[in-house]
């Protein structure tokens, strides 16, 4: 582009999804383990960029000349139960007895929880139009792609380039304790910039739907699509570098949830497709694929799947000291407490099924959303969309059921941010939808000229007996 035309082009200014794409911006790109020096908490950048967008969302309810949307929204609805059941939990457990280290935790925590809250609420009511909202989608993929690219120099040639990010300001968290590269079967495990090889998996099943989206989508538009297929390719062998099985399971719900709703030429292209990758991955690391079959193959033998489950009665036994409000946000840490790497276990003990409902409710909601809006809208680009989104909210459903996905700011983030999308989808569906109805109300062109004149006439008559 020339200088004319940039001089030429438009300036936009910032709004709501600037801001969101500057918080995945710092989310993906930076690493896991860098945290803001000098505070009393552990807070990376993106966490404390969460609560600023919480405090820009309050700011902007106050007025209305911000664009921020108001009104009745399942998705807000969702959330503002979610978080009133999360004070709830959180007043209930700390006005009992808690021990120093686990009320600090559970205050770390509640704080956390307040960004997220904020994150979907900014999502949902500061996007204000689907090409915004596919821009925060678009700095989404390009995020996840960075961190894969990262992962492929782990995992590839055991080069760690989050070694060399240092940011003067920020520290190295307690997360350094969690290395970035993993051994399992004489294979590396990387995390990319994320904080376990487990998080970056399943972030990484979540964003290739959304840029195979983007790929279709540009397509259909007539637009240039190939970087939407490179960025979905580099995600996918960043998925594959993980070697994990969460990862692929969550993928595989995805997957299924897609399948069942594209037209029978997707399916086909996509199976085509996942067949040539597979044949790519197996020149690019001899050995991986073989590593996946054995995962499964294996699995009623692998000491991971037996730790996982072994678990279960000693956490029931802590469940049942406080069934409804659990014993504390945050409060079950692994150097105190024995481990569970199934989320709604930990969800069980530290929130009770207060906290587990809600959790599931919130994503339930978002699933729900998106398909309704799938079925509400016309233009197949919505549809894929709501489909995509809904797809995506699949995996973390699975995923808590095999690692402690809450404990991961991450994919966490993600997972909020794709709820508040759904709530934006169906927002500006409702709204496409009003403004044909007004439209469709005026039978004849000459009835929606005489209603301007009216209405122009009226104003000026106001203003004419306003200056009298």
């Amino acid at each position: 582009m020339t200088a004319v035309n940039l001089a030429q082009r438009p300036l936009r200014r910032a709004d709501g999804a600037t801001l969101v794409c500057f918080f995945v911006v710092v989310l993906l790109m930076l690493p896991a383990r860098l945290a803001v020096a000098g505070l009393p908490l552990s807070l990376t950048p993106a966490e404390i960029m969460a609560l600023v967008l919480g405090v820009v969302w309050v700011c902007a309810q106050m007025i209305s000349t911000t664009g921020v949307a108001k009104g009745a929204n399942p998705v807000r609805t969702a959330i503002f139960v979610y978080g009133m059941l999360l004070l709830a939990i959180y007043g209930y457990t700390t006005y009992l007895y808690l021990p120093s280290d686990e009320l600090n935790l559970s205050d770390h925590t509640f704080v956390l929880y307040a960004g997220y809250v904020s994150l979907l609420l900014m999502v949902c009511d500061g996007i204000d139009s689907r090409e915004r909202l596919d821009f925060v989608l678009k700095a989404v993929v390009i995020g996840g792609t960075f961190a894969a690219i990262v992962a492929l120099l782990q995992f590839r040639l055991d080069f760690d380039l989050t070694k060399y990010m240092q940011i003067p300001g920020l520290r190295h968290s307690s997360v350094e304790e969690v290395p970035t590269v993993i051994s399992r079967s004489d294979l590396r495990r990387v995390a990319g910039t994320l904080g376990h090889p487990i998080e970056f998996g399943a972030l990484s099943a979540m964003l290739l739907p959304l840029a195979a989206h983007l790929g279709f989508q540009a397509r259909s538009r007539g637009q240039a699509a190939t970087r939407w297929w490179i960025c979905a390719v580099i995600i996918a062998a960043g998925l594959m570098f993980s070697v994990s099985r969460t990862a692929v399971l969550g993928l595989a719900g995805a997957g299924l949830i897609l399948l069942l709703g594209w037209s029978n030429r997707r399916r086909i292209v996509t199976i085509g497709a996942f067949v040539v990758f597979l044949g790519f991955m197996k020149v690019l690391a001899p050995g991986l694929i073989g590593t996946f079959y054995n995962l499964f193959a294996g699995a009623g033998e692998d000491s991971s799947i037996i730790y996982r489950t072994h678990d279960y009665p000693f956490a029931m036994r802590e469940f049942d000291k406080s069934p409804i409000f659990g014993r504390g946000l945050g409060t079950w840490y692994p150097f105190k407490h024995q481990v569970f790497d199934n989320q709604y276990l930990l969800s069980l003990v530290e929130t009770g099924l207060l906290g587990v409902l809600g959790f599931v409710g919130v994503i339930g909601c978002g699933i729900v959303v998106a398909l309704w809006v799938r079925r509400l809208s016309s233009d197949p680009n919505v549809r894929n969309l709501g489909l995509t989104i809904a797809a995506c909210l699949v995996i973390p459903l699975l995923g808590a059921a095999t690692f402690d996905l809450l404990s991961f700011p991450g994919i966490t983030s993600v997972m909020f941010l794709l709820v508040g999308a759904a709530g934006t989808l169906l927002r500006l569906e409702r709204r496409d939808q009003a403004d044909r109805m007004l439209l469709s109300s005026f039978q004849e062109p000459a009835d929606l000229s005489r209603s301007l004149i009216a209405v122009t006439g009226n104003g000026q008559g106001s203003a004419r007996s306003g200056s009298s």
